[in-house]
Formats: C-alpha cells, structure tokens, sequence
C-alpha cells in the first residue's frame, strides 16, 4: 500500500518514476482484489490480435483497441470509487450507494461502447 508524507514533493525524473511506481502498484491491488478487472484484462489479451486481424485501417485498429482500454480505465476508476466508499464506512448510506451504482453505470457504458465500436466495424468488414 502506498504511504503518504507530508514531504514537499520530488521534481522532475524522480517524481516520474516515483509516479509510475504508484500505478503499477494499482495496477497490481486491481488485479489482486478486483475479479472485473482480471476477466477484463484476460479478455483485452484475446481482443489484442482480434482488433490487428478485424481492423482493415489503422483507424479501425486504434477505434478497437481504444474501446477495450476504455473499459480498463473506467473499471479502475469503478474499483477506486468502491473502494474509497467502503474506507468511509460500511453503514449504508444513500450517497454512498449511489456513488458506488454510478461508477458501476460508467462500467456499463463503456462495455456497451465497445459493442458498438466492434459491431459497428465487423458489419462494416462482413455484411456490407
């Protein structure tokens, strides 16, 4: 877990590494405590090369590789929410429920965008 000083921050190449530091290690917490984030991430290692062989352009490829990422992105920022709700308190509060159904909705979203990002380029590639 990372700590937190009050240290006056580090500049320049240090507080890049130490920056990127910090996000691998949120990487590794989502994929140690989040299930979503793992079946996402096994499923963006099998839509990788799906995306180079279904994309025709270079366009089409980023299009599908960006919707996936998205995903990732929007689960991470899912998993944050989640878990800074239940730091605050485990009693039920509306606030807190709605927090947690919105970041859940912005899940939502973002996998119903990728439907549509690859439907709408394997319509395109086979029935058109």
């Amino acid at each position: 877990m990372t700590e937190f000083t009050n240290k006056p921050g580090k500049k320049g190449l240090a507080r890049i590494v130490d920056a990127f530091g910090y996000s691998c290690t949120g990487l590794k917490q989502a994929w140690d405590n989040e299930a979503a984030f793992r079946e996402e991430a096994c499923l963006l290692v099998v839509f990788i090369p799906l995306a180079f062989w279904l994309g025709s352009t270079v366009t089409e490829v980023a299009l599908l590789l960006m919707s996936c990422f998205i995903v990732l992105i929007t689960e991470l920022l899912n998993s944050a929410i989640e878990a800074v709700v239940d730091r605050v308190g485990a009693e039920r509060h509306a606030l807190s429920g709605r927090a947690k159904d919105i970041a859940s909705a912005a899940v939502l979203v973002s996998l119903l965008q990728v439907l549509v990002v690859w439907g709408l380029i394997i319509w395109q590639r086979f029935f058109s």
